[in-house]
């Protein structure tokens, strides 16, 4: 793909493939439609809310490499809305279209032991301490060596507080890797904190790097409820740390880095999310280029464009029943109200969001 400098490496009219039909996909489908590109949906389930605005809609396995090869021929890029796609997908896919971000990136995010070997061995930012856990003798031992509390998680598909247990005891870490039944897990300290913030980031096919500022998140039931940009002070250094990781993993698209910010003020990262992410929902009624439409333009060859937020914003995440305030919450004002079209509000079931305007 060439171009010249005033022109995106990806022309306008190509087929952006995305892998993943949820609320992602559906919003990183309409950013494309504004810069002029088509989206094809690869998702097994027939009324995915991505379908709803995408161009096509490939109703397949992850695993039917027949329908992936197809898909792969009909599109000029693909990206992901969700990180636990088989990664065996996506090497069929790479192998005749590029693939933004990069396999090793999903690779890694996959994979919590993976995931925090990376980050601190390999990009140099720091995590919570961290041992793997096979069997309930690896708990016991991981308890022990990590001073106490900790967390015990499986390595893989967890999310929302799913698959994790906090262990406050020997006997607890035991009991707490039994329920998690006979899968690979991870135990990671304790981390005191005081707040849990995150940054948006990205990178380009140029390699420019941009962020928007620190943001500030509130969960409930291991949920995220609520974000706030920009976060009441910020240093600077939890950006720092982002782009550092976008560029040890030599990624290109958007990236989401979830901190612990400790009392001293410096920062442990807790996840990476290797897509558009829930935090940065505020953006879209930011002024200022929405996560969904710096992704695509990550992608595409696009320059990042202007990050800097003209509104504070607070972000509200409608949760199951939540969707039945839609109209009502419609009538202020200061709100602006995005809804996913889900058909069945199921609790805990992320159906849409609200953004405040602050100021």
């Amino acid at each position: 793909m060439t171009s010249d400098k005033n022109e995106p490496v990806l022309p306008r009219g190509s087929i952006i493939g995305i892998f993943g039909g949820g609320q992602l996909g559906r919003m990183l489908s309409l950013a494309a439609a504004r810069l002029g590109y088509k989206t094809h949906i690869y998702c097994p389930d027939e009324n995915c809310p991505a379908s709803q605005f995408a161009w096509k809609h490939t109703i397949a396995d992850y695993d039917d490499n027949a329908a992936l090869t197809a898909f792969a021929k009909k599109v000029d890029v693909v990206t992901y809305e969700f990180e636990n796609i088989p990664t065996d997908s996506v090497i069929t896919t790479a192998a005749l279209t590029p693939v933004f971000p990069p396999i090793e990136a999903l690779y890694t995010a996959q994979d919590r032991l993976n995931e925090k070997t990376f980050i601190s061995e390999k990009a140099g930012v720091p995590v919570a301490p961290f041992q793997p856990v096979e069997n309930e003798f690896d708990a016991k031992r991981a308890f022990k060596v990590l001073g106490g509390k900790c967390v015990i998680k499986t390595r893989r598909m967890g999310y929302d507080g799913k698959g994790q247990v906090i262990a406050s005891s020997e006997t607890e870490a035991l009991e707490g890797k039994k329920s998690l039944g006979k899968v690979s897990c991870i135990a990671e300290a304790f981390i005191p904190f005081n707040r849990e913030v995150s940054v948006i980031c990205a990178r380009g096919t140029s390699g420019e790097t941009k962020s928007y500022p620190l943001i500030e998140n509130i969960h409930q039931h291991h949920i995220l409820h609520k974000s706030v940009c920009p976060a009441p002070s910020d240093n600077g250094k939890a950006r720092e740390l982002a782009l550092q990781i976008l560029t040890a993993l030599d990624y290109v698209g958007v990236l989401a880095v979830e901190f612990f910010e400790l009392e001293d003020g410096s920062y442990l990262v807790n996840e990476i999310a290797p897509r558009v992410h829930n935090s940065g929902h505020w953006t879209q009624d930011a002024g200022c280029v929405d996560q969904f439409e710096l992704h695509i333009r990550a992608i595409t060859g696009w320059p990042l464009g202007n990050l800097q937020p003209r509104h504070a914003i607070e972000m509200t995440n409608l949760l199951g029943e939540d969707i039945n305030q839609f109209e009502a919450l419609g009538e202020d004002p200061d709100l602006r109200v995005h809804f996913y079209g889900k058909s069945e509000a199921k609790p805990g079931r992320k159906m849409g969001h609200i953004n405040r305007i602050l100021s």
